[in-house]
């Protein structure tokens, strides 16, 4: 007899930030209750080999297994089994995620199996099993990612990019907030610093002088801004930052909406601080992410150990 499971939740955020956020396996202890550690065996661009470890139980046991998943971002797709099947004949997972709206996306987990004859629960009591824990996860995932949609973020706590000059800082974004309007942040700018020139096809920007005096050249033309005040930039002007007072400058900025593509944020129209020539188009402050550290690859074979396994998670 064939298990078979499948349950879905519907989740308050976009999704693209649904997607990322359930695939970044190496945050999966901080999204599930279930999981101790991830470690990543083998990884590529679209699949990944690892061994999930448990919380220990109640008689102290630490469950863990290797597991495969392979996704499909296109399609919004994820193929998941167990390698090392334990109790199952065989677990096979498919994740599917479907949007809803600009808010919302329904996360869907279709599984089937089968135990093996020495398994220490029949398919009937294992889909009941799988039925109950899956319900509990999804809650909490679903609980996690909206509650992570309500970001604070300090200057300090993310990267800095210095391309263009000054110490800008992307603070609120699709990445780290799952924002669908457009992105926020702020940059730090020495007496006589300045952002080089840009313009953004496809959004308006509003500026806020925190702190110092600033000149902002608008198609060449010069506007002065004190402390507390601000200026809306139009799609498609040409516009440069400079520092023109003597303590350091803290800019707000906000962006929006969102470029149809990360690339086609912003245009430069001089060279970047230090070069020659202008570079060509940029990606957005704030829209694109490096998947987060690095594993080396462990071949498999050295990887897999024959060890306890829960029945009751299955991912």
């Amino acid at each position: 007899m064939i298990g078979h499971t499948d349950n879905h939740i519907d989740i308050d955020a976009p999704l693209g930030y649904v997607w990322n956020r359930t695939n970044d396996l190496r945050a999966w202890p901080e999204l599930f209750s279930e999981y101790a550690s991830v470690e990543i065996l083998e990884e590529d661009e679209s699949s990944a080999v690892f061994r999930l470890t448990m919380h220990p139980d109640e008689q102290g046991h630490s469950w863990s297994w290797v597991s495969e998943r392979r996704w499909d971002t296109a399609a919004r797709v994820v193929k998941a089994r167990r390698v090392v099947t334990g109790p199952f004949e065989f677990m096979n997972i498919t994740w599917t995620f479907e949007e809803l709206g600009p808010d919302a996306t329904r996360m869907r987990w279709v599984q089937d199996f089968q135990m093996r004859p020495d398994a220490p629960l029949d398919t009937a009591a294992m889909t009941h099993r799988i039925n109950g824990n899956t319900a509990v996860q999804m809650k909490l995932i679903k609980q996690r990612i909206e509650r992570a949609r309500c970001l604070v973020v300090g200057m300090d706590e993310v990267p800095s990019n210095t391309r263009r000059g000054g110490d800008l800082r992307t603070l609120l974004s699709p990445a780290n907030a799952g924002t669908t309007a457009g992105f926020c942040g702020a940059v730090r700018l020495k007496p006589g610093e300045g952002v080089s020139e840009h313009y953004h096809p496809y959004s308006e920007e509003y500026l806020f002088v925190a702190r110092g005096e600033l000149r902002v050249d608008l198609d060449g033309e010069p506007v002065v801004l004190g402390a507390e005040q601000a200026l809306h930039i139009p799609r498609n002007v040409r516009h440069r930052l400079t520092n023109t007072g003597n303590e350091q400058a803290l800019v707000v900025f906000q962006i929006g909406p969102l470029a149809p593509e990360p690339h086609l944020g912003h245009v430069d129209t001089e060279p970047y601080p230090g070069e020659e020539a202008a570079p060509g188009g940029d990606a957005s402050a704030g829209r694109s992410s490096a998947r987060a550290g690095g594993v080396p690859a462990v071949p498999l074979h050295a990887a897999i150990s024959l060890v306890p396994l829960d029945p009751t998670a299955v991912r």
